[in-house]
């Protein structure tokens, strides 16, 4: 039987304008067999929600270098709510202290991957929560 092909939406959000982490783990996701959609920076929280909708997305990865990875996740978890929105899954990369990483996901994100994670363990991550 074959699996369903993963979709995942790769996104920059606010004033963050580094994409070089985001551009390679697309690649690495894409070669992986997953489908990506890249958002490109600067992306606002209403942007990347009506992306992830229009691309009917399984999961919606943030990368995030700027440090404001708590109030950007926590605007998107409450906007998805917002749209009634509960079947996609949140994924934050980039920046994250080791200790932020329990606050995010007691606020609805699904994994966090900090800078350092080896790319096979981003991709059974992803895979694991599908």
């Amino acid at each position: 039987m074959d699996r369903k092909r993963l979709r995942i939406l790769v996104a920059k959000p606010g004033l963050d304008g580094h994409d070089r982490g985001a551009k390679i783990i697309s690649l690495a996701l894409r070669d992986a067999g997953m489908e990506v959609i890249y958002s490109g920076l600067h992306q606002s929280i209403e942007q990347i929600v009506s992306t992830a909708v229009q691309e009917s997305v399984d999961i919606i990865g943030l990368s995030i270098m700027t440090g404001a990875h708590l109030s950007i996740s926590q605007n998107l978890v409450n906007k998805l709510s917002d749209e009634g929105i509960d079947d996609m899954r949140i994924v934050v990369g980039g920046v994250i202290p080791k200790n932020d990483i329990q606050k995010l996901k007691a606020m609805g994100v699904a994994e966090v991957f900090p800078n350092g994670t080896k790319f096979d363990q981003i991709i059974d991550g992803l895979n694991a929560l599908v």
